[in-house]
């Protein structure tokens, strides 16, 4: 886990979050996506977002962050023709603020070039 972070994340970003995991591991199990998801790390963050539920905040790394963010772009660009793409849309800039919001920019970067 990299610059890990603990987080208090609303219901509706758990729930968001352990959709997306679903839709995750949906495209690994179908045979998509394996060079660029491990199942390993999905399960191990799906876990760690289950203990939410306990009242406990989640612990992050941004290298997590960066798995749900690629996995919410894969999401969007394959919902581009569904009736309900706006929703998705929504959904994906929802993501995209609450999980990048815990690191600062300079911590992306950082990570980026890694």
């Amino acid at each position: 886990m990299i610059e890990p972070k603990d987080i208090a994340f609303t219901e509706d970003a758990v729930l968001t979050l352990t959709e997306l995991i679903g839709i995750m591991t949906d495209q690994l199990f179908e045979g998509n996506m394996s060079e660029r998801w491990q199942a390993e790390h999905l399960v191990d963050l799906q876990v760690r977002i289950n203990d939410h539920y306990e009242g406990l905040p989640v612990r992050m790394g941004i290298d997590d962050a960066a798995l749900l963010l690629d996995g919410m772009s894969f999401t969007e660009v394959m919902s581009v023709d569904f009736p309900f793409f706006q929703m998705v849309q929504w959904t994906s800039d929802f993501i995209t603020s609450e999980l990048r919001s815990h690191w600062t920019e300079d911590q992306w970067r950082a990570f980026v070039v890694r």
